[in-house]
């Protein structure tokens, strides 16, 4: 029953955020690079807090050092993976980007894309939860002002390439699903012992400090 509970929220934080962006992206008339950049610095913000003051030390509060350090190397690494996916799978060139005709598939490449960064999202929420109801909503929340920006990413292109708009919420919301099924794992891989909770919390600092990292490099850029 925890288990669904804790799935349930994984599901309704990862498609709230992506929907309400996508929401934004569909009705706003002109892009704002300086409101997603405010909206992106606030929710690194609050996702670097939650991992210096909630994550990492609830993991040393119940495990060692060296399963945490392994822990948070191994969620950089996972992160690290799904992006050299997406770039090999699903990328986009600048011309690609530039030519009109194909802000269609530009939309639904950038959904693929995010569906897939969505699911390690979703495992930090479930054993966020299995460590704590603090911890996993503070999890959940940070997560959920994080995909904001990208539900605005995803639903721009879509709106512009000629999607109906009851078609665009429908593929940003089913963009979010996929962190309802790492909330499922998250919950699952969690309930086995604490030093597990441990290693997956370390996994979600290290899944999320790249995020955060990386999300700061491409604003600057």
């Amino acid at each position: 029953m925890e288990i669904l509970k804790t799935t349930l929220l994984g599901l309704f934080f990862g498609t709230f955020g992506t929907t309400l962006g996508g929401i934004i992206g569909v009705i706003i008339k002109k892009h704002s690079n300086k409101f997603l950049s405010f909206i992106l610095a606030f929710a690194s913000g609050l996702m670097m807090s939650v991992i210096c003051f909630e994550l990492l030390p609830e993991a040393l509060g119940i495990s060692n050092i060296i399963n945490v350090i392994i822990g948070t190397i191994l969620g950089i690494i996972a992160m690290i993976f799904c992006d050299v996916i997406v770039e090999k799978k699903f990328s986009v060139n600048d011309k690609f980007k530039q030519d009109k005709n194909n802000l269609l598939k530009t939309g639904i490449i950038v959904s693929i894309g995010l569906a897939i960064h969505n699911f390690p999202e979703g495992l930090a929420i479930g054993s966020g939860f299995e460590a704590s109801l603090k911890l996993g909503l503070s999890l959940a929340i940070a997560i959920c002002l994080h995909d904001i920006p990208e539900g605005i990413s995803m639903a721009i292109p879509m709106k512009n390439g000629g999607m109906k708009i009851t078609k665009v919420i429908f593929y940003v919301i089913l963009s979010g699903v996929t962190t309802g099924i790492g909330a499922f794992f998250g919950a699952i891989v969690g309930s086995i012992s604490e030093e597990v909770i441990a290693m997956c919390l370390s996994f979600a600092a290290g899944a999320m400090l790249y995020i955060v990292s990386r999300r700061i490099n491409s604003r600057i850029k």
